[in-house]
């Protein structure tokens, strides 16, 4: 009995000791995993507070310490790229929520309305998410400055308007090309979200006599929300670091109309070199805009998730 017993507690022990191995080595690729992820962020901050002798004599991961800290590289990406966050919100955020608001119509009447052709204007928007931007790029530019100028055509209403300047009308084209890109892939989102929903919330507004608009307007609009929060982060986030549409339809960098995606590769960069230090900073400002889209529906954005789930 007592050899028995004796086997019986080598065996637990040697069961908790390979159990506590495994979850020892489990946290330690946790750690290596959180740490090959955060390195790169941590030594793009660290450099953008360093002056450029310290960046050439302390390794990346080192903080700014002493005379190597400075501020001058925040200032001067800020001031490199005041005018250019400007541009970029007055395009991107009309241009999200109409591609947003329209995608909801679409994928609305696509789930909860029966018509005729359906599936044919379904195909047509899964075509529209996998066609290629580069496919359109000449036709685009060719349509918007040779055939219909819209630019030349809305400019002068843009010099009346307080707080906008005639070049800003040039923004107008590539907030339009964004809004009809942007529908097919927000009418999917919406559809698949719609198509989790109980059809008795349409059926009983029908027996109430409410029309189709305003089914969606007091009814689906109102249950939306959490997902207009996620889509609304995702075409965000797509519009705002778009490059390929600003660079086709936008003169270039040097323009006062240039948005951020344009001027951002050209700060810092000098014919003696680059200035990393500059660089960096301009990156994570330029990143503030969508890191606060994030934070501002953070709530709406979980809620989506777990209600599309």
């Amino acid at each position: 009995m007592a050899s028995s017993s004796s086997d019986q507690t080598f065996d637990v022990a040697s069961l908790v000791e390979d159990y506590s191995l495994y979850r020892i080595s489990q946290y330690v690729l946790v750690i290596l995993f959180i740490g090959f992820f955060l390195a790169p962020l941590e030594t793009g901050i660290m450099t953008a507070f360093k002056t450029n002798r310290a960046v050439a004599e302390t390794i990346p991961l080192m903080p700014p310490l002493g005379e190597g800290f400075t501020l001058d590289n925040m200032t001067f990406a800020l001031n490199a790229l005041s005018g250019a966050f400007f541009n970029s919100l007055f395009m991107a955020i009309p241009a999200t929520i109409g591609s947003v608001l329209f995608g909801s119509m679409a994928a609305y009447g696509l789930t909860m309305v029966d018509w005729r052709g359906q599936l044919g204007v379904l195909v047509l928007f899964l075509i529209g998410i996998f066609l290629p931007y580069q496919a359109v790029l000449v036709p685009l530019a060719r349509f918007w400055n040779n055939i219909f100028p819209l630019a030349s055509m809305v400019e002068p209403l843009f010099i009346a308007l307080p707080f906008l300047q005639g070049y800003h009308a040039n923004l107008v084209p590539l907030m339009i090309t964004h809004i009809a890109y942007g529908i097919p892939i927000c009418t999917i989102l919406f559809r698949s979200y719609y198509q989790g929903l109980p059809s008795s919330y349409v059926e009983a507004a029908k027996i109430d006599g409410a029309s189709i608009t305003k089914i969606y307007r007091r009814i689906i609009l109102p249950i939306s929300k959490p997902m207009f929060g996620v889509v609304f982060i995702y075409q965000f986030t797509q519009i705002y670091n778009e490059f390929l549409f600003a660079f086709t339809l936008i003169t270039g960098s040097d323009t006062p109309e240039a948005v951020v995606t344009l001027i951002l590769p050209a700060v810092g960069a000098s014919t003696s070199g680059v200035d990393f230090g500059i660089r960096m900073s301009a990156a994570f400002l330029a990143a503030l805009p969508t890191l606060i889209i994030y934070v501002a529906f953070a709530e709406q954005f979980a809620e989506g998730l777990k209600t599309d789930a």
